[in-house]
């Protein structure tokens, strides 16, 4: 229903989205990957986005490329996996890497996203080794970083965010603390502890 949204950025605090579109605000979920490539705040910013209507909310999840976006519906295909697994599988690793993963039949990699079992992640590989194509050699593309918002705590902002993303509370902290006092943005303390769990 609601497939691209264009408009000025107000709110980011990971993974949370606030955008003023022609005077709506549109609360949007976005992937860690999207938070990297996002403006600075009260610049215009375009999102590729999937809503998702349940019984007791309407979600609207968004995308800095359509490729990402084609991933998470790819995801919410798969039996046992629902928004917040897809939102951090998208946020865990670029549709690149996850192609690879998937082709090379990676089932302790993928274990170690939030959320994401021994069979689930069997699973993952089943059902998406077909769908997906083969992963071409890339390398990533630029990141762009941009600064905290002075009244929030970076460490706890970050923590945060990686609870709405299915990790524990103990996890998401040790994992943070690890990159404190370090003169991270919040984006990059982020990207950070993702890839160390995943490595």
């Amino acid at each position: 229903m609601i497939g691209l949204l264009r408009g000025k950025l107000l709110i980011k605090q990971p993974p949370d989205l606030l955008l003023d579109v022609n005077g709506v605000g549109y609360e949007v979920q976005a992937s860690m990957t999207t938070f990297y490539d996002l403006p600075e705040l009260h610049q215009e910013v375009t999102l590729y986005t999937h809503f998702v209507v349940r019984e007791d909310a309407q979600l609207l999840y968004g995308f800095s490329s359509q490729t990402e976006r084609e991933l998470f519906r790819h995801l919410l295909k798969v039996n046992g996996v629902g928004p917040k697994m897809a939102l951090a599988i998208v946020s865990g690793m670029s549709p690149v890497e996850f192609n690879q993963v998937i082709h090379a039949a990676d089932i302790a990699r993928l274990s170690r996203i939030p959320g994401v079992g021994k069979k689930t992640a069997e699973r993952l590989v089943i059902e998406l080794r077909d769908r997906l194509p083969k992963a071409e050699a890339s390398s990533s593309t630029g990141v762009a970083v941009s600064a905290p918002l002075p009244s929030v705590s970076i460490s706890d902002e970050a923590v945060n965010a990686l609870l709405a993303l299915g990790y524990k509370p103990a996890q998401a902290s040790q994992m943070i603390a690890a990159y404190e006092n370090q003169g991270l943005s919040v984006e990059d303390m982020i990207r950070q502890a993702l890839r160390a769990s995943l490595n």
